[in-house]
C-alpha cells in the first residue's frame, strides 16, 4: 500500500501528549490520520486531518471511529477491547492487536502471563478486592512491606503504592489489585522493543529512570545508562523475550528492576511510545515516534542506536499550582546548551500533571546530566 501522499487513513486511539508526537512523524511523511480522544481540548486536536471527541471505552465510538480507518494504534491502554477484536474481524489492522492489549490492560492478567511463559518478574499474588486484600493480611498470608497495584487504570504513579502497615491500605481503591513482593533494587531500568507485522524485532539501547520520591513518576531517563555492558545485554535480552512473548507489533516498552545480585525483573509494559523513550527524539538516530509508524506500516526498522547521551526530565505541574499554565523562566532553559522543551498543549495544570518534558544531550553524559539538574532547577510549571 502506498502511505504517503494518498488517502490511506492512519487511526489513532488517545489524542494526548503520545499521539500529538506521533502526528509530528505523520506530518513529516504526509500520511494521513484521524484521532479519536474524549476531551476537545487535546493535544493532538490541531495536527490531525480529523479530530473526533468520544469515549475511549465506549464499543459503539470505537468501533464507528475503526472502520473510518485502514490501520488503527492507540497511544493509550484504556480502549474497548471488544471494538478491537471485531474491527479485526472485520478485516481492519489493529497493531498492537487486541490479543495483545487484553494481556496488558489489567495488570493481575499481565503478571500471570509473565509467569505462564517463564519471565522473571517479583512474586505477586491477584486479589479480588481491598476486602480479600486485607483478609489474607489477617491470615498472615501477606506481610509487610509489599507493593499494592490497581489491576485497572493506573499510570504516571497513580494505582501505585508501598504498603507498610494496616493503616496503608485504607485508602487504596476498592477494585481488583495485585500484592508483590519488596524487592531491593539497584536500579528501574526500561528497554524499548520494535516489532513489525513481518517479525523483524530491534531493541534500543538501555535506559535508566530515576523517580521523584513523592509522586512515583520519573523524573530523569538516562541513556545510555549507566550499567556494566553484561547487565544492559541482560537486560535488552529479556525485553526481547517479552517481546516475543506477547506478539505484539509496534513499540513495547518494558520496565525492568535491575536487583542486587545484578538479576533483571520485569516490572511492567506498556504497548505504546512511553516516556523512557523520549530523549530518543533528539538522541537517537530514529525517535520512537518514527519507529512505531515504521513498525506498525510494516516499514523497514531505523537504526535505535543513539548519535549522542541523552537525558530526558519531566516537566510536572508545581505543588500548589491549578488552572491556566505558565512556563516561569522557559527562556533561561533555551539559552542552556543542548536543550530542547516540547510543552504538550495542555493547557490547565495541576499538581504533578505531566505537561511537557525537556530533552538534554551532550556527548559527555555527566555534562548531560548536570545541565538536567539546572534544567530542573530553573523552570517551572505554575498556574496564573
Amino acid at each position: 500500500m502506498n502511505y504517503f501522499s494518498t488517502n490511506f487513513t492512519l487511526g489513532i486511539l488517545g489524542g494526548g501528549q503520545l499521539g500529538k508526537m506521533m502526528l509530528y512523524e505523520t506530518r513529516k511523511w504526509d500520511i494521513r490520520t484521524n484521532v479519536l480522544d474524549p476531551s476537545p481540548e487535546a493535544p493532538c486536536r490541531i495536527a490531525t486531518e480529523n479530530f473526533e471527541v468520544g469515549d475511549l471505552m465506549d464499543f459503539e465510538t470505537v468501533y464507528n471511529f475503526g472502520k473510518k480507518v485502514d490501520v488503527l494504534t492507540f497511544e493509550i491502554e484504556g480502549v474497548n477491547v471488544e471494538a478491537l477484536e471485531k474491527l479485526e474481524n472485520e478485516g481492519v489492522k489493529v497493531y498492537p492487536s487486541a490479543a495483545t492489549l487484553r494481556n496488558i490492560q489489567d495488570k493481575g492478567v499481565q503478571k500471570q502471563f509473565y509467569k505462564e511463559h517463564q519471565i522473571p518478574t517479583s512474586p505477586f499474588k491477584v486479589y479480588k478486592d481491598k476486602n480479600d486484600l486485607n483478609e489474607a493480611i489477617v491470615r498472615k498470608e501477606l506481610h509487610f512491606p509489599f507493593v499494592w497495584k490497581s489491576c485497572i487504570g493506573g499510570y504516571d504513579g497513580k494505582g501505585v503504592s508501598i504498603i507498610r502497615s494496616a493503616e496503608d491500605v485504607i485508602p487504596l481503591s476498592e477494585g481488583a489489585c495485585i500484592a508483590e513482593k519488596l524487592i531491593p533494587f539497584k536500579n528501574e531500568l526500561a528497554v524499548i522493543v520494535a516489532r513489525n507485522p513481518s517479525g523483524d524485532v530491534i531493541t534500543y539501547p538501555v535506559v535508566e529512570m530515576e523517580f521523584h520520591p513523592e509522586a512515583n513518576q520519573v523524573e530523569y531517563v538516562i541513556c545510555p545508562a549507566r550499567i556494566d555492558e553484561a547487565v544492559a545485554n541482560k537486560a535488552r535480552a529479556v525485553a526481547t523475550k517479552v517481546s516475543e512473548a506477547f506478539k505484539h507489533v509496534g513499540l513495547l516498552a518494558v520496565e525492568l528492576f535491575q536487583t542486587e545480585d545484578d538479576e533483571i525483573l520485569v516490572n511492567e509494559v506498556a504497548p505504546r511510545p512511553h516516556n523512557s523513550g523520549h530523549y530518543s527524539i533528539e538522541a537517537s538516530f530514529t525517535n520512537q515516534f518514527e519507529q512505531q509508524i515504521r513498525a506498525i506500516l510494516d516499514l523497514p526498522l531505523g537504526n535505535t542506536d543513539s548519535k549522542v547521551g541523552g537525558i530526558m526530565v519531566n516537566l510536572v505541574g508545581a505543588e500548589a499550582h491549578t488552572g491556566q499554565v505558565v512556563y516561569k523562566n522557559i527562556e533561561k532553559i533555551l539559552a542552556m546548551e543542548g536543550v530542547t522543551p516540547h510543552i504538550y498543549g495542555k493547557k490547565e495544570t495541576r499538581p504533578f500533571r505531566k505537561m511537557g518534558h525537556v530533552t538534554i544531550v551532550n556527548k559527555d553524559l555527566n555534562v548531560a546530566r548536570k545541565i538536567a539538574e539546572e534544567v530542573k532547577k530553573t523552570i517551572e510549571v505554575i498556574s496564573k
